[in-house]
């Protein structure tokens, strides 16, 4: 049995969903993996299920009804965790933009430098991002900018969706208390865990886009970032 799982969420990720899952079990550290896939209508679960006899009792595999947000399919992947003995509970994304060699790192900062959050950063050290537009670059590093004097929030990537979890951060932070669902929901999560006082570790890795698929960023996802982040910083300010 792991101590360690990595919750994956897939929509349509059936070029990358196999060749994800390979790279993360290759690794030195015995990784378990819960895909949390949203019906996807290119057969990506499918994969999923041929491939768990390749892996038996370490690749599983959660299908929901439908696509419903990123934040509610990793709530979902979290309460599956929560629910077995895993100290450590990884986000990562299929699409290689997080490198899966990365995730020996972030649990390294949780077992060895006593962090409660690693988080995988993109900007902790200048802006380590390779293939994006220039105009997507600075809409990320500048949100996170803005999130950082919104709320006071000591982190340079608020944005990542690449972080290691120690169980008792996700048991303390109350999942049924988070509202949001898409990628402002990263931000959320790291809010919450810095005002509950856990210590917070950003670890430099390099960020590359996908190459295979196709993305699921909108604009929605960033008007639920700008307009939301005000929100919570007041009401953490009437909340204990």
């Amino acid at each position: 049995m792991s101590d360690a799982i990595v919750v994956i969420p897939t929509y349509n990720e059936i070029e990358n969903i196999e060749a994800i899952i390979d790279a993360v079990f290759a690794q030195e550290k015995a990784f378990h993996i819960l895909v949390v896939d949203d019906n996807s209508p290119d057969g990506t679960h499918k994969k999923v299920i041929a491939l768990q006899d390749k892996y038996p009792d370490k690749l599983f595999l959660e299908v929901r009804k439908a696509k419903t947000g990123l934040g509610t399919a990793y709530i979902h992947g979290f309460r599956w965790a929560l629910a077995r003995d895993y100290e450590y509970i990884f986000e990562m994304d299929a699409d290689f933009s997080h490198n899966p060699k990365d995730l020996v790192r972030l649990l390294a900062a949780c077992e060895n430098e006593n962090a409660d959050v690693a988080i995988g950063s993109r900007y902790v050290k200048g802006v380590n991002v390779v293939n994006w537009p220039m105009n997507r670059v600075l809409m990320s590093y500048f949100a996170s900018k803005y999130v950082r004097f919104i709320t006071g929030i000591p982190i340079h990537d608020t944005t990542a969706g690449f972080i290691c979890y120690r169980r008792k951060v996700l048991e303390t932070i109350g999942l049924d208390n988070i509202r949001f669902v898409g990628y402002a929901f990263q931000i959320e999560l790291k809010f919450k865990a810095w005002k509950l006082g856990f210590n917070i570790k950003e670890v430099s890795v390099i960020f590359t886009d996908r190459t295979k698929g196709k993305s699921k960023m909108d604009s929605s996802i960033f008007s639920e970032a700008v307009f939301g982040i005000i929100k919570m910083k007041v009401r953490s300010m009437f909340t204990r």
